[in-house]
């Protein structure tokens, strides 16, 4: 099973995610996964720089570790043809490290470009059409489209690089994997469901495929700051994905989750300096037939004091 690292763009600025990049490379991390936000989801994270920029600079910075978008939303901010060519050049910047974190978005990020929100179906529908135009174009050569969403004119990417980049799609249910596993390359998710990655597998009748998680953690020596420091910056998580992805800004959240306890977030997220709670995390992943998992660490100012404990403890202690 492989271990990665989350650069949260949401709680910290681009200079310190490119020093963090390379600091969990140094500390053993098999890969490091991107938010791709244009807004934190709570005023208390206080950050959301441009995600691609920063990956650019993050290629350099690091030289071993996969690099993954978790996840890009390729509908309204960005035409699915201009995604294509980031990825394809943060590909070639990194020599084939890259995958593409895909998924269908959240009102919070997309609602900027004043398009309005679309309700799932049709957010599927035009994710579904971002893929085949994203993978059109990494074909090569002139491509051309027209869908009920989108349209594509003569595209061509000038610089593709060597090998062909990955595309990880975001699912939470049986509909999405039927729709998405036969044109993913691996599976991406947040919760521990033994049923998502057996239907995945069984869907895409091929060998099994990379099935990646994330999970958050508040880790730090005084455990009632840690639960407190949860709580502030990632109540929001309490929510679920059906809501999180319909509220419009970082006011909405802070009202959705005013009455989320501190108890209610310890609960749920490994919080403190103890190494087992956060192994037992991600064993409940690995039961369910996940292959990778990023760790979040809560707290853009406790990043250097975490990454030097899973170099020292943590990652070892998964690894046994």
């Amino acid at each position: 099973m492989r271990i990665g690292y989350t650069l949260m763009t949401e709680q910290a600025g681009p200079n310190d995610l490119v020093r963090f990049a390379a600091e969990a490379e140094h500390a053993g991390f098999d890969f490091e996964v991107m938010s791709d936000h244009y807004s934190p989801w709570l005023a208390e994270q206080g950050h959301s720089p441009y995600a691609w920029s920063v990956l650019g600079a993050v290629t350099q910075s690091t030289e071993r570790a996969e690099l993954m978008t978790f996840v890009t939303c390729p509908t309204m901010r960005y035409h699915p043809a201009v995604v294509a060519q980031k990825a394809a050049t943060v590909q070639a910047l990194s020599g084939g490290r890259f995958t593409l974190g895909l998924g269908a978005g959240e009102n919070l990020n997309e609602h900027v470009v004043g398009r309005g929100w679309p309700p799932a179906n049709v957010r599927h529908d035009m994710l579904a059409e971002a893929v085949q135009i994203i993978g059109g174009l990494f074909d090569g050569g002139y491509f051309d489209y027209e869908g009920k969403h989108f349209r594509v004119d003569s595209a061509k990417l000038w610089d593709l690089p060597e090998k062909r980049t990955p595309i990880g799609i975001a699912v939470s249910g049986s509909q999405s994997v039927k729709r998405f596993a036969p044109v993913a390359d691996a599976m991406i998710a947040v919760e521990p469901k033994v049923e998502l990655a057996q239907e995945w597998d069984a869907t895409k009748l091929g060998p099994p495929s990379r099935k990646i998680a994330q999970l958050p953690v508040s880790w730090g020596p005084d455990r009632e700051a840690a639960v407190k420091r949860a709580h502030e910056q990632f109540r929001w998580f309490a929510g679920g994905w059906k809501v999180n992805a319909e509220l419009p800004g970082p006011s909405g959240f802070a009202g959705a989750t005013q009455f989320v306890r501190e108890d209610d977030v310890a609960g749920s997220i490994a919080c403190g300096p103890d190494v087992e709670p956060i192994v037992e995390g991600v064993r409940e992943f690995e039961k369910a037939g996940f292959t990778d998992v990023a760790l979040i660490q809560i707290g853009g100012d406790q990043q250097d004091g975490f990454l030097d404990f899973a170099e020292k403890e943590l990652l070892p202690a998964l690894r046994e």
